[in-house]
């Protein structure tokens, strides 16, 4: 005569399966949108950081004047790459771009030495320009400083703009995925509902009977992420075939993260939603089973 608990079992089998599959899709759309997140700051920082800083030096300006105000300015913390870029220099990069020898038409070299700045992403707004701006005014040597101011409005409100919308999806897709998790979770143990209320019936106390179902949420949680974490590996390998520029816009730190962010909320969730379910069957009388 078969045992009622192994019966029980063997059909819960099934119901853990696709639990697993339907919580590793959900967690693989949100892993996906964390993605999304990541690489789309990486690519704000690398056109902000693109954005040059031009420092217009003092035609009677010395050569080792020069490179003092340059080695001043790299020490500061809003620098992220610099460059001097001497009268010479400058005449030779604008023979080289348009063609044109003008120093043998006028005779003399009219193009003044800069040093240009790259600034860390962070530092790449309208305030933080204008007080860098205002501080190297302050030197002597300098003339004057030039960069795309147009350019660097823009960019930030468009960044702005595009957080809005993504913390937006973020929001409502996280509340989707708790819900779904759950629902799907519920489903998953309404096939044990009868076994859980057996267990209750011989006298099993309440932690007696969860704490298997609880350890089971939590390994089923865990590998619902690992399948996810490896379809979205998948995913960035397939991305870097057919965009290789993609590759160098990657934050590994913020991925790693992201996956075990994952992971964590894979094992939360399917826990929390596991010990309800298991805590509503115990508190149902036996007729409300059916």
């Amino acid at each position: 005569m078969a045992q009622p608990g192994k019966s029980s079992a063997k059909r819960s089998k099934p119901s853990y399966l696709y639990s697993i599959i339907g919580v590793a899709l959900v967690l693989f759309l949100l892993g996906t949108l964390g993605l999304i997140i990541i690489h789309a700051n990486r690519l704000s920082a690398y056109f902000k950081e693109s954005i040059e800083i031009q420092v217009i030096l003092r035609d009677n300006v010395r050569e080792d004047q020069a490179q003092a105000l340059r080695d001043s300015i790299a020490a500061r913390p809003y620098v992220k790459s610099i460059e001097y870029v001497s009268k010479d220099m400058a005449a030779t990069r604008f023979k080289k771009e348009f063609g044109e020898d003008f120093i043998n038409l006028l005779q003399y070299n009219p193009l003044y030495a800069s040093i240009n700045i790259k600034a860390n992403a962070r530092y790449v707004n309208a305030d933080s320009l204008r007080i860098i701006e205002k501080n190297l005014t302050q030197q002597s040597v300098v003339r004057e400083i030039s960069y795309q101011r147009l350019l660097v409005d823009r960019l930030n409100e468009n960044v702005r703009k595009i957080g809005i919308v993504v913390l937006a999806i973020s929001a409502l897709l996280a509340l989707v995925v708790i819900v779904l998790i759950d629902n799907t979770i519920r489903l998953a143990m309404f096939s044990n509902r009868f076994l859980i209320k057996t267990m209750q019936m011989v006298g099993a106390t309440r932690g007696f009977i969860a704490k298997p179902f609880d350890i089971r949420s939590i390994i089923n949680g865990a590998l619902s992420a690992v399948l996810a974490i490896i379809a979205l590996i998948g995913l960035l390998y397939f991305a870097d075939q057919w965009l290789p520029e993609l590759s160098g816009l990657r934050d590994y730190v913020m991925i790693a993260v992201l996956f075990l962010g994952m992971i964590l909320i894979g094992i939360c969730i399917s826990l929390v939603s596991t010990h309800r379910s298991v805590m509503k069957y115990l508190r149902l009388k036996l007729d409300d089973l059916y």
